[in-house]
Formats: C-alpha cells, sequence, structure tokens
C-alpha cells in the first residue's frame, strides 16, 4: 500500500489479470479476509451465487423495480 492510502498493484498482475486503466474493481470482504474482483466476475460470483434460485431472484427483482418506480414518483 502507499503512503496516501492507495493500493499498488504491480505492472506484471496487472497484465496477466487483463486490469487496463479504468478497470472498476470491487473490495470484497470475506472471512478468509478482501477478495479483490473485477465488476464482471462478481457479476459472475453473485449469478453462480443465484442459480437454482429463479423465483427468489424474480421476487427480489420485483420488489425493486417497485421501490425504484415510488423513489420516481417523489
Amino acid at each position: 500500500m502507499g503512503d496516501r492510502g492507495r493500493v499498488v498493484i504491480p505492472q506484471a498482475d496487472r497484465e496477466r489479470w487483463g486490469f487496463t486503466p479504468g478497470t472498476k474493481l470491487v473490495l470484497l470482504e470475506t472471512p478468509g479476509g478482501p477478495l479483490l474482483l473485477t465488476r464482471d466476475q462478481l457479476l459472475d460470483r453473485v449469478q453462480a451465487d443465484f442459480a437454482g434460485h429463479g423465483e427468489l431472484l424474480a421476487e427480489l427483482l420485483d420488489e425493486r423495480r417497485a421501490e425504484a418506480r415510488a423513489e420516481a414518483e417523489l
């Protein structure tokens, strides 16, 4: 970590992982410690976690859409 609190990822690792300027990264706190993912990797992980739970996911999305409509009306 740099002196201003910035995380430094070595060039060789950035190239290996395909990180380019502007790559959106997400830092997750897990029981095993921090986990750094791209937004696409996070999306894949969430989709895998919800696989087989289509009804629950549909219900959650319906609730969120209703909330968004209510927020838009304010």
